[in-house]
């Protein structure tokens, strides 16, 4: 925005403290000039006698070192507030140079304003605060559009190889090519949507709704019941009433994604994974339990990162795009809730989400 030059902050604060310094000089004077003439009047009545010129040559008297004075305070609240305005917005200025550098694109550098806490001090730190959660953002913004280029260029790649060698081969059954080319666009397309809704989330384009997890989290567990079944799964929902406000496509979408993710990455028959809700304090709970192998404290800080998985990056049947627990973790951002993962005694995984009511 295009503005008039005006005057510095520093020049504004140093006329302010002259400003003030010589009303007070000049009352101080005018205090003395008038006590001054009240001890003359007050003499002349009490003992007769004049102890004092009059008030017209008191005046006279009295006036060149008025001037005097009043010239030494206009210097000195000059310069002292001159000095003073330095000293007291030399942390504005940092502050200053900070943002400018962060302005360039470089959000590494820190203020680190030393000494006690006041008001710039404070401002300091929550600028410093910020650009820690903007650099951190910023890095996971490029590994995401990394990590996405590359999955989105997977199934492209594979379907140039396979039109490629349909194309140098004439008796390739064209039957085999299709099928093939269906299966590597539906994952393209499941990639896509993925990415879509995890957009969806994170610019909160919804209208809040009052909803009940309970009431979700049986509509997951009957839609994914199939592939339950298909994997020798057991499903258990369990749990009272937990309304919470927020988009009821989302929510649903973040508990099919949990559940999903826990009959998934289960041993392999046999398993069991236990749906729960809760309310209190104000928030919903809604908690995720599934048996599987012990995990690593350093993978589960990872999962809920954009194409992780908990078994690397090799890709089995229905294990996903890998933006699963990404997605849930954007939609609980979104409702301003909390996504805590830690590993289950004996193998598996739990997830714990809080939603306030």
């Amino acid at each position: 925005m295009a503005r008039r030059p005006g005057l510095s902050v520093r020049l504004k604060l140093t006329l302010s403290y002259t400003g003030f310094v010589m009303l007070a000089g000049v009352l101080l004077l005018a205090a003395m000039g008038v006590f001054l003439l009240a001890y003359q009047q007050l003499g002349r009545e009490t003992l007769g006698v004049v102890i004092s010129p009059p008030g017209r040559e008191l005046i006279r008297a009295f006036a060149p070192a008025a001037v005097a004075v009043l010239l030494f305070l206009l210097v000195f609240g000059l310069s002292g507030g001159w000095f003073l305005a330095g000293r007291m917005l030399a942390p504005l200025n940092r502050i200053t140079a900070a943002t400018r550098t962060a302005a360039t694109g470089s959000l590494s550098h820190r203020i680190r304003l030393p000494g006690r806490n006041d008001e710039f001090r404070e401002l300091a730190d929550a600028f410093d605060t910020m650009l820690a959660q903007l650099e951190a953002l910023v890095a996971e913004q490029q590994r995401f559009a990394a990590n996405a280029s590359h999955e989105l260029r997977t199934p492209l790649t594979v379907m140039q190889t396979l039109l490629d060698v349909a194309r140098s081969d004439r008796g390739h059954d064209p039957a085999e090519l299709v099928e093939r080319l269906h299966v590597v666009n539906a994952r393209a397309i499941e990639l896509t949507e993925a990415l879509l809704l995890l957009s969806r989330a994170d610019q909160r384009s919804f209208t809040p709704e009052e909803t009940d997890l309970s009431l979700l989290a049986e509509e997951a567990a009957e839609t994914l019941l199939p592939l339950a079944e298909k994997r020798g799964v057991s499903l258990e929902t369990a749990g009272e009433v937990a309304p919470a406000s927020g988009s009821p496509a989302l929510l649903l979408q973040m508990t099919t994604n949990l559940l999903h993710n826990a009959i998934v990455h289960n041993v392999p028959d046999g398993g069991t994974v236990r749906l729960t809700t809760s309310a209190g304090a104000g928030s919903a709970w809604l908690t995720v339990e599934n048996t599987g192998e012990p995990l690593a404290p350093e993978l589960i800080a990872t999962l809920a990162e954009p194409f992780r998985r908990g078994t690397g990056r090799i890709r089995t049947d229905q294990a996903g795009v890998g933006l699963g627990l990404a997605i849930v973790r954007s939609i609980v951002r979104a409702h301003d809730g909390t996504l805590a993962l830690e590993p289950r005694d004996g193998g598996g995984l739990r997830v714990t989400v809080r939603l306030p009511s």
